[in-house]
């Protein structure tokens, strides 16, 4: 700007040729602003930004976005608060009256009815227990004994609904007003909710459940909120980070690119050198989800598991595609190490650990509070998916010694709810992975 004023005193001729070069370098210099960090080895891991750019575009995204668009995967159920508006204490004027908030619920006969009988059941021999009780329950129970097996399943399910096992706090699925959400009708956007009540919620998430040395006020500044900490305070601080990054990618009420929205929100420059670092912690997100993923492979190759919605071809071809997915997650060449985290004091690690939890569960409660019913859909989503995620690798013995067997259940479950949010929330940060990409050429071409 101060070259252009400069010019402005000499004469037109020179100003425009002065102002060509300018926004030509404008452009050059914008892509390096937002982008120049956003390359090279990660910190706390061994693989770097072009590496997993590389494996999410060319291997893991096609299978997976086919994966998510089927019914399975599509339809989410949320308690009964689509017709409620919950606005944080002092939090100002809700935005549940923004069009673009709106969530639409399902009709209850375009749910397949497979998903509405099973919503929390997660194998072949779990559904023909249920279909069992349900049968019982039909014929007025005149014979009101169950089989062992089904003594058994009504004990594991228990034995899974403890929160115990949990890093968040579930919707009441089985709430007479809950609802089920169709996500590709429901996708998520900008909205318009933004201002006051929106910062309070993410300030409330950083200010009380992140890991900050008490020098600290305002932990927003990822540099310095989490220099000095530990490994595992660190990945915590850097998870809440990424996915608000990840959150944040999307802002357009429609379909599009909003070059001057992006460089707002992480050009070095206009956010005091925190804009790249936060597209970092993006890609420390997207390793941790993605090694639950490989991780899990175990619980999803086991011959009793199905991804059921009652439409057996269907339901043969998805879990096909899942377990492949898996595989190829599996073969990534640079996963993150998890053996790195809570490998000290065992007393301290498992304090450490707790801590972990209890955080997290309180993250997903402040979900509950966000105005905007679409917003609050996918923040609680993803927040349940890294929730979901962290118990995966932290249940990593429980799931190599699952059985193999069929009829024979192991310690470690997963509903379908937490199934559908691992993979979605996944699904979101591999689009946003994808997008810095075309953000990072769309800044190098501005001219």
């Amino acid at each position: 700007m101060q070259a252009h004023r400069k010019a402005q005193l000499v004469f037109p001729g020179l100003l425009i040729l002065l102002l060509i070069n300018a926004r030509r370098t404008l452009g050059s210099s914008a892509a390096n602003r937002c982008f120049c960090q956003v390359a090279g080895s990660l910190d706390d891991c061994a693989c770097d930004v072009e590496t997993i750019d590389a494996f999410n575009s060319d291997k893991l995204f096609p299978g997976l976005q086919e994966l998510l668009s089927s019914d399975y995967f599509r339809f989410y159920k949320v308690g009964g608060w689509l017709g409620a508006c919950h606005v944080p204490s002092g939090g100002g004027d809700s935005h549940c009256g923004l069009r673009d908030c709106a969530v639409k619920p399902c009709p209850p006969n375009e749910v397949p009815d497979g998903i509405k009988a099973n919503s929390h059941k997660y194998s072949s021999v779990a559904n023909e227990d249920a279909e069992e009780c349900e049968k019982a329950e039909k014929l007025g129970a005149v014979n009101s004994t169950l089989s062992k097996e089904t003594q058994q399943a009504l004990l594991e399910w228990n034995r899974h609904d403890d929160e115990a096992d949990r890093f968040c706090t579930a919707d009441d699925e089985d709430s007479p007003d809950s609802e089920y959400v169709d996500l590709l009708l429901n996708p998520e956007r900008f909205t318009g909710y933004k201002g006051p009540e929106a910062w309070q919620i993410w300030n409330s998430i950083y200010e009380e459940n992140c890991f900050k040395p008490h020098a600290v006020k305002r932990p927003l500044n990822p540099a310095a909120a989490y220099s000095g900490l530990c490994v595992e305070k660190r990945a915590f601080y850097r998870l809440v980070s990424g996915l608000h990054t990840s959150i944040n990618v999307w802002y357009e009420r429609k379909w599009g690119h909003n070059i001057t929205e992006f460089q707002q929100r992480f050009d070095e420059e206009l956010t005091e050198g925190e804009g790249p670092k936060r597209l970092r912690n993006l890609y420390f997100l997207y390793l941790i989800e993605l090694r639950a993923l490989a991780k899990a492979l175990p619980f999803f190759q086991r011959p009793s598991f199905q991804l059921f919605t009652g439409r057996p071809e269907e339901d043969g071809k998805n879990r096909r595609l899942l377990v492949e997915l898996l595989r190829v997650a599996k073969s990534f060449p640079l996963h993150f190490d998890e053996t790195s985290l809570f490998a000290g004091n065992r007393k301290e690690a498992m304090k450490l650990k707790e801590d972990f939890k209890l955080m997290f569960k309180n993250i997903s409660r402040i979900m509950d509070c966000v105005g905007c019913f679409k917003c609050r859909l996918w923040g609680k989503l993803q927040t349940q998916g890294l929730g979901t995620a962290l118990k995966i690798l932290f249940s990593e013995q429980q799931i190599e010694n699952l059985p193999r067997s069929q009829g024979t259940r192991g310690t470690f479950q997963l509903s379908r709810q937490e199934i559908v949010a691992l993979f979605n929330a996944f699904g979101r940060i591999s689009t946003s992975v994808r997008e810095l990409q075309n953000f990072r050429r769309l800044l190098a071409e501005v001219h």
